[in-house]
């Protein structure tokens, strides 16, 4: 099979790395790609979102399956493009129709769908400029802190939790007049606060059946003890040991059947990934968010427990016959760390060049933002490496991955020193 896999962040080099492992494969594109994902294929240096230059990539390597790894190509509807293509129309997609996509695409729409088939989420309700008062009264009738999200895509960072009301009050009318996070906040979701621990869960489904994929925590602060601006993630650890048999059965039942069996019963087409951002309050499982993909860094630490051949399964989704396969999941830990550019999640710099990559023995190191410059890998984002480390035991696989990270240098190179502290404590 030729395969291209669209994006070039730390989650497309760990699936590029599991694909490249596949007796299926024949040869494997990453469009763009990084330094990373090209030691496991040809990085074709393109826009993903201009979908006629895809196409014209697509039919020039005899592309038999497309990957979408981000999100943004989803929202903007490849699936349906690829559909409506009489050349491209026989070749796969994996990744959910635009409409599906919304999940992600839209909160509201999403906290719609959940409280339509009963999938148990927080107290919410949406705001425009035009409704800007009934939000105050709303925030009103909340106890603080307050949660205020973007209803768009915002990149993982349009979702603010302010401490008091009125920082709150004030944090509404700057997202939806001054349009903080761009037109993605022109609708704002409040929603209460709920207390407890987070975790990503994620299904590969094919629209019928699904098999439910290793779970993850990730750390979105930049600073150690969860302090500090949200970043895109800065490290996670699977499994997750409060996860028992007992929540995951929640889960299972109150949560992923009721997604899927919503999908159908809304006839929207899904094929692929989706990511259950999960609280834990007091043993019950509420969803705090869909994806329409895997989370990065979550995907670091999720795809090299997955012991099946991905590219096989990626196949099944296709054929819609994942209910006729299995998946093996390695029952060791995995820890990834993010190391990142010095700044980050605000103004930091490129180009640095990176060392002692080389020198990496125990661990994977996945490229998030890195590119190749003549013959030096060098810093091309704000997350730049997932160190990850899969061994026996979780104390061990942060332990092996802080090592990896010390023999890895750039300049001003910053990283949490905590990751997996929480729970290993």
């Amino acid at each position: 099979m030729n395969v291209l896999l669209l994006g070039s962040g730390g989650r497309e080099n760990a699936i590029a790395w599991k694909l490249a492992q596949s007796p299926l494969l024949t040869r494997l594109f990453i469009a763009p790609g990084n330094a990373g994902t090209n030691i496991c294929g040809t990085n074709l240096n393109i826009d993903i979102l201009n979908f006629d230059l895809v196409k014209k990539h697509v039919l020039e390597n005899n592309i038999t399956l497309v990957i979408v790894g981000p999100e943004e190509p989803l929202v903007k509807g490849i699936y349906d493009y690829f559909k409506a293509d009489k050349e491209l129309a026989s070749i796969p997609v994996i990744g959910p129709s635009a409409k599906a996509a919304a999940l992600e695409g839209s909160k509201d729409f999403a906290k719609k769908f959940m409280a339509k088939y009963n999938i148990p989420t927080a107290r919410y309700s949406t705001f425009t400029k035009e409704t800007v008062e009934e939000g105050v009264t709303f925030l009103r009738s909340l106890r603080p802190p307050h949660v205020l999200k973007a209803d768009g895509l915002a990149a993982g960072k349009g979702v603010v939790i302010p401490l008091t009301t009125t920082g709150a009050e004030n944090e509404l009318k700057e997202m939806l007049f001054e349009e903080k996070f761009g037109a993605a906040s022109r609708k704002v979701l409040v929603e209460e606060f709920l207390i407890g621990v987070e975790l990503s869960m994620f299904v590969l489904t094919d629209g019928n059946s699904f098999h439910i994929l290793p779970e993850a925590k990730d750390y979105k602060r930049i600073g150690e003890n969860d302090m500090g601006l949200n970043t895109g993630g800065m490290g996670a650890i699977s499994p997750v040991p409060f996860a028992n048999a007992v929540f995951m059965d929640k889960v299972k039942q109150q949560v992923i059947i009721p997604t899927i069996e919503g999908l159908k019963k809304e006839k929207l087409d899904y094929k692929g990934f989706i990511f259950f951002g999960l609280i834990n309050c007091q043993g019950n499982p509420k969803v705090i968010e869909y994806n329409a993909r895997m989370g990065d860094p979550e995907t670091e630490v999720v795809i090299p427990r997955i012991k099946s051949d991905l590219l096989a399964l990626f196949k099944a989704v296709a054929d819609q016959t994942l209910d006729k396969t299995t998946i093996e999941i390695d029952d060791r830990a995995a820890a990834t760390v993010m190391m990142v550019a010095g700044g980050y999640p605000e103004a930091y710099e490129k180009g640095k060049i990176i060392t002692g990559l080389d020198k990496v023995k125990d661990s994977m190191v996945f490229h998030a933002g890195t590119k190749m410059d003549g013959a030096n890998v060098v810093t091309n984002g704000g997350r730049v490496l997932a160190v990850t480390s899969i061994k026996p035991t979780l104390k061990e696989a942060v332990a092996t991955s802080y090592e990896s990270i010390s023999k890895i240098d750039y300049e001003k190179k910053y990283f949490r020193k905590d990751i997996g502290k929480d729970v290993l404590a």
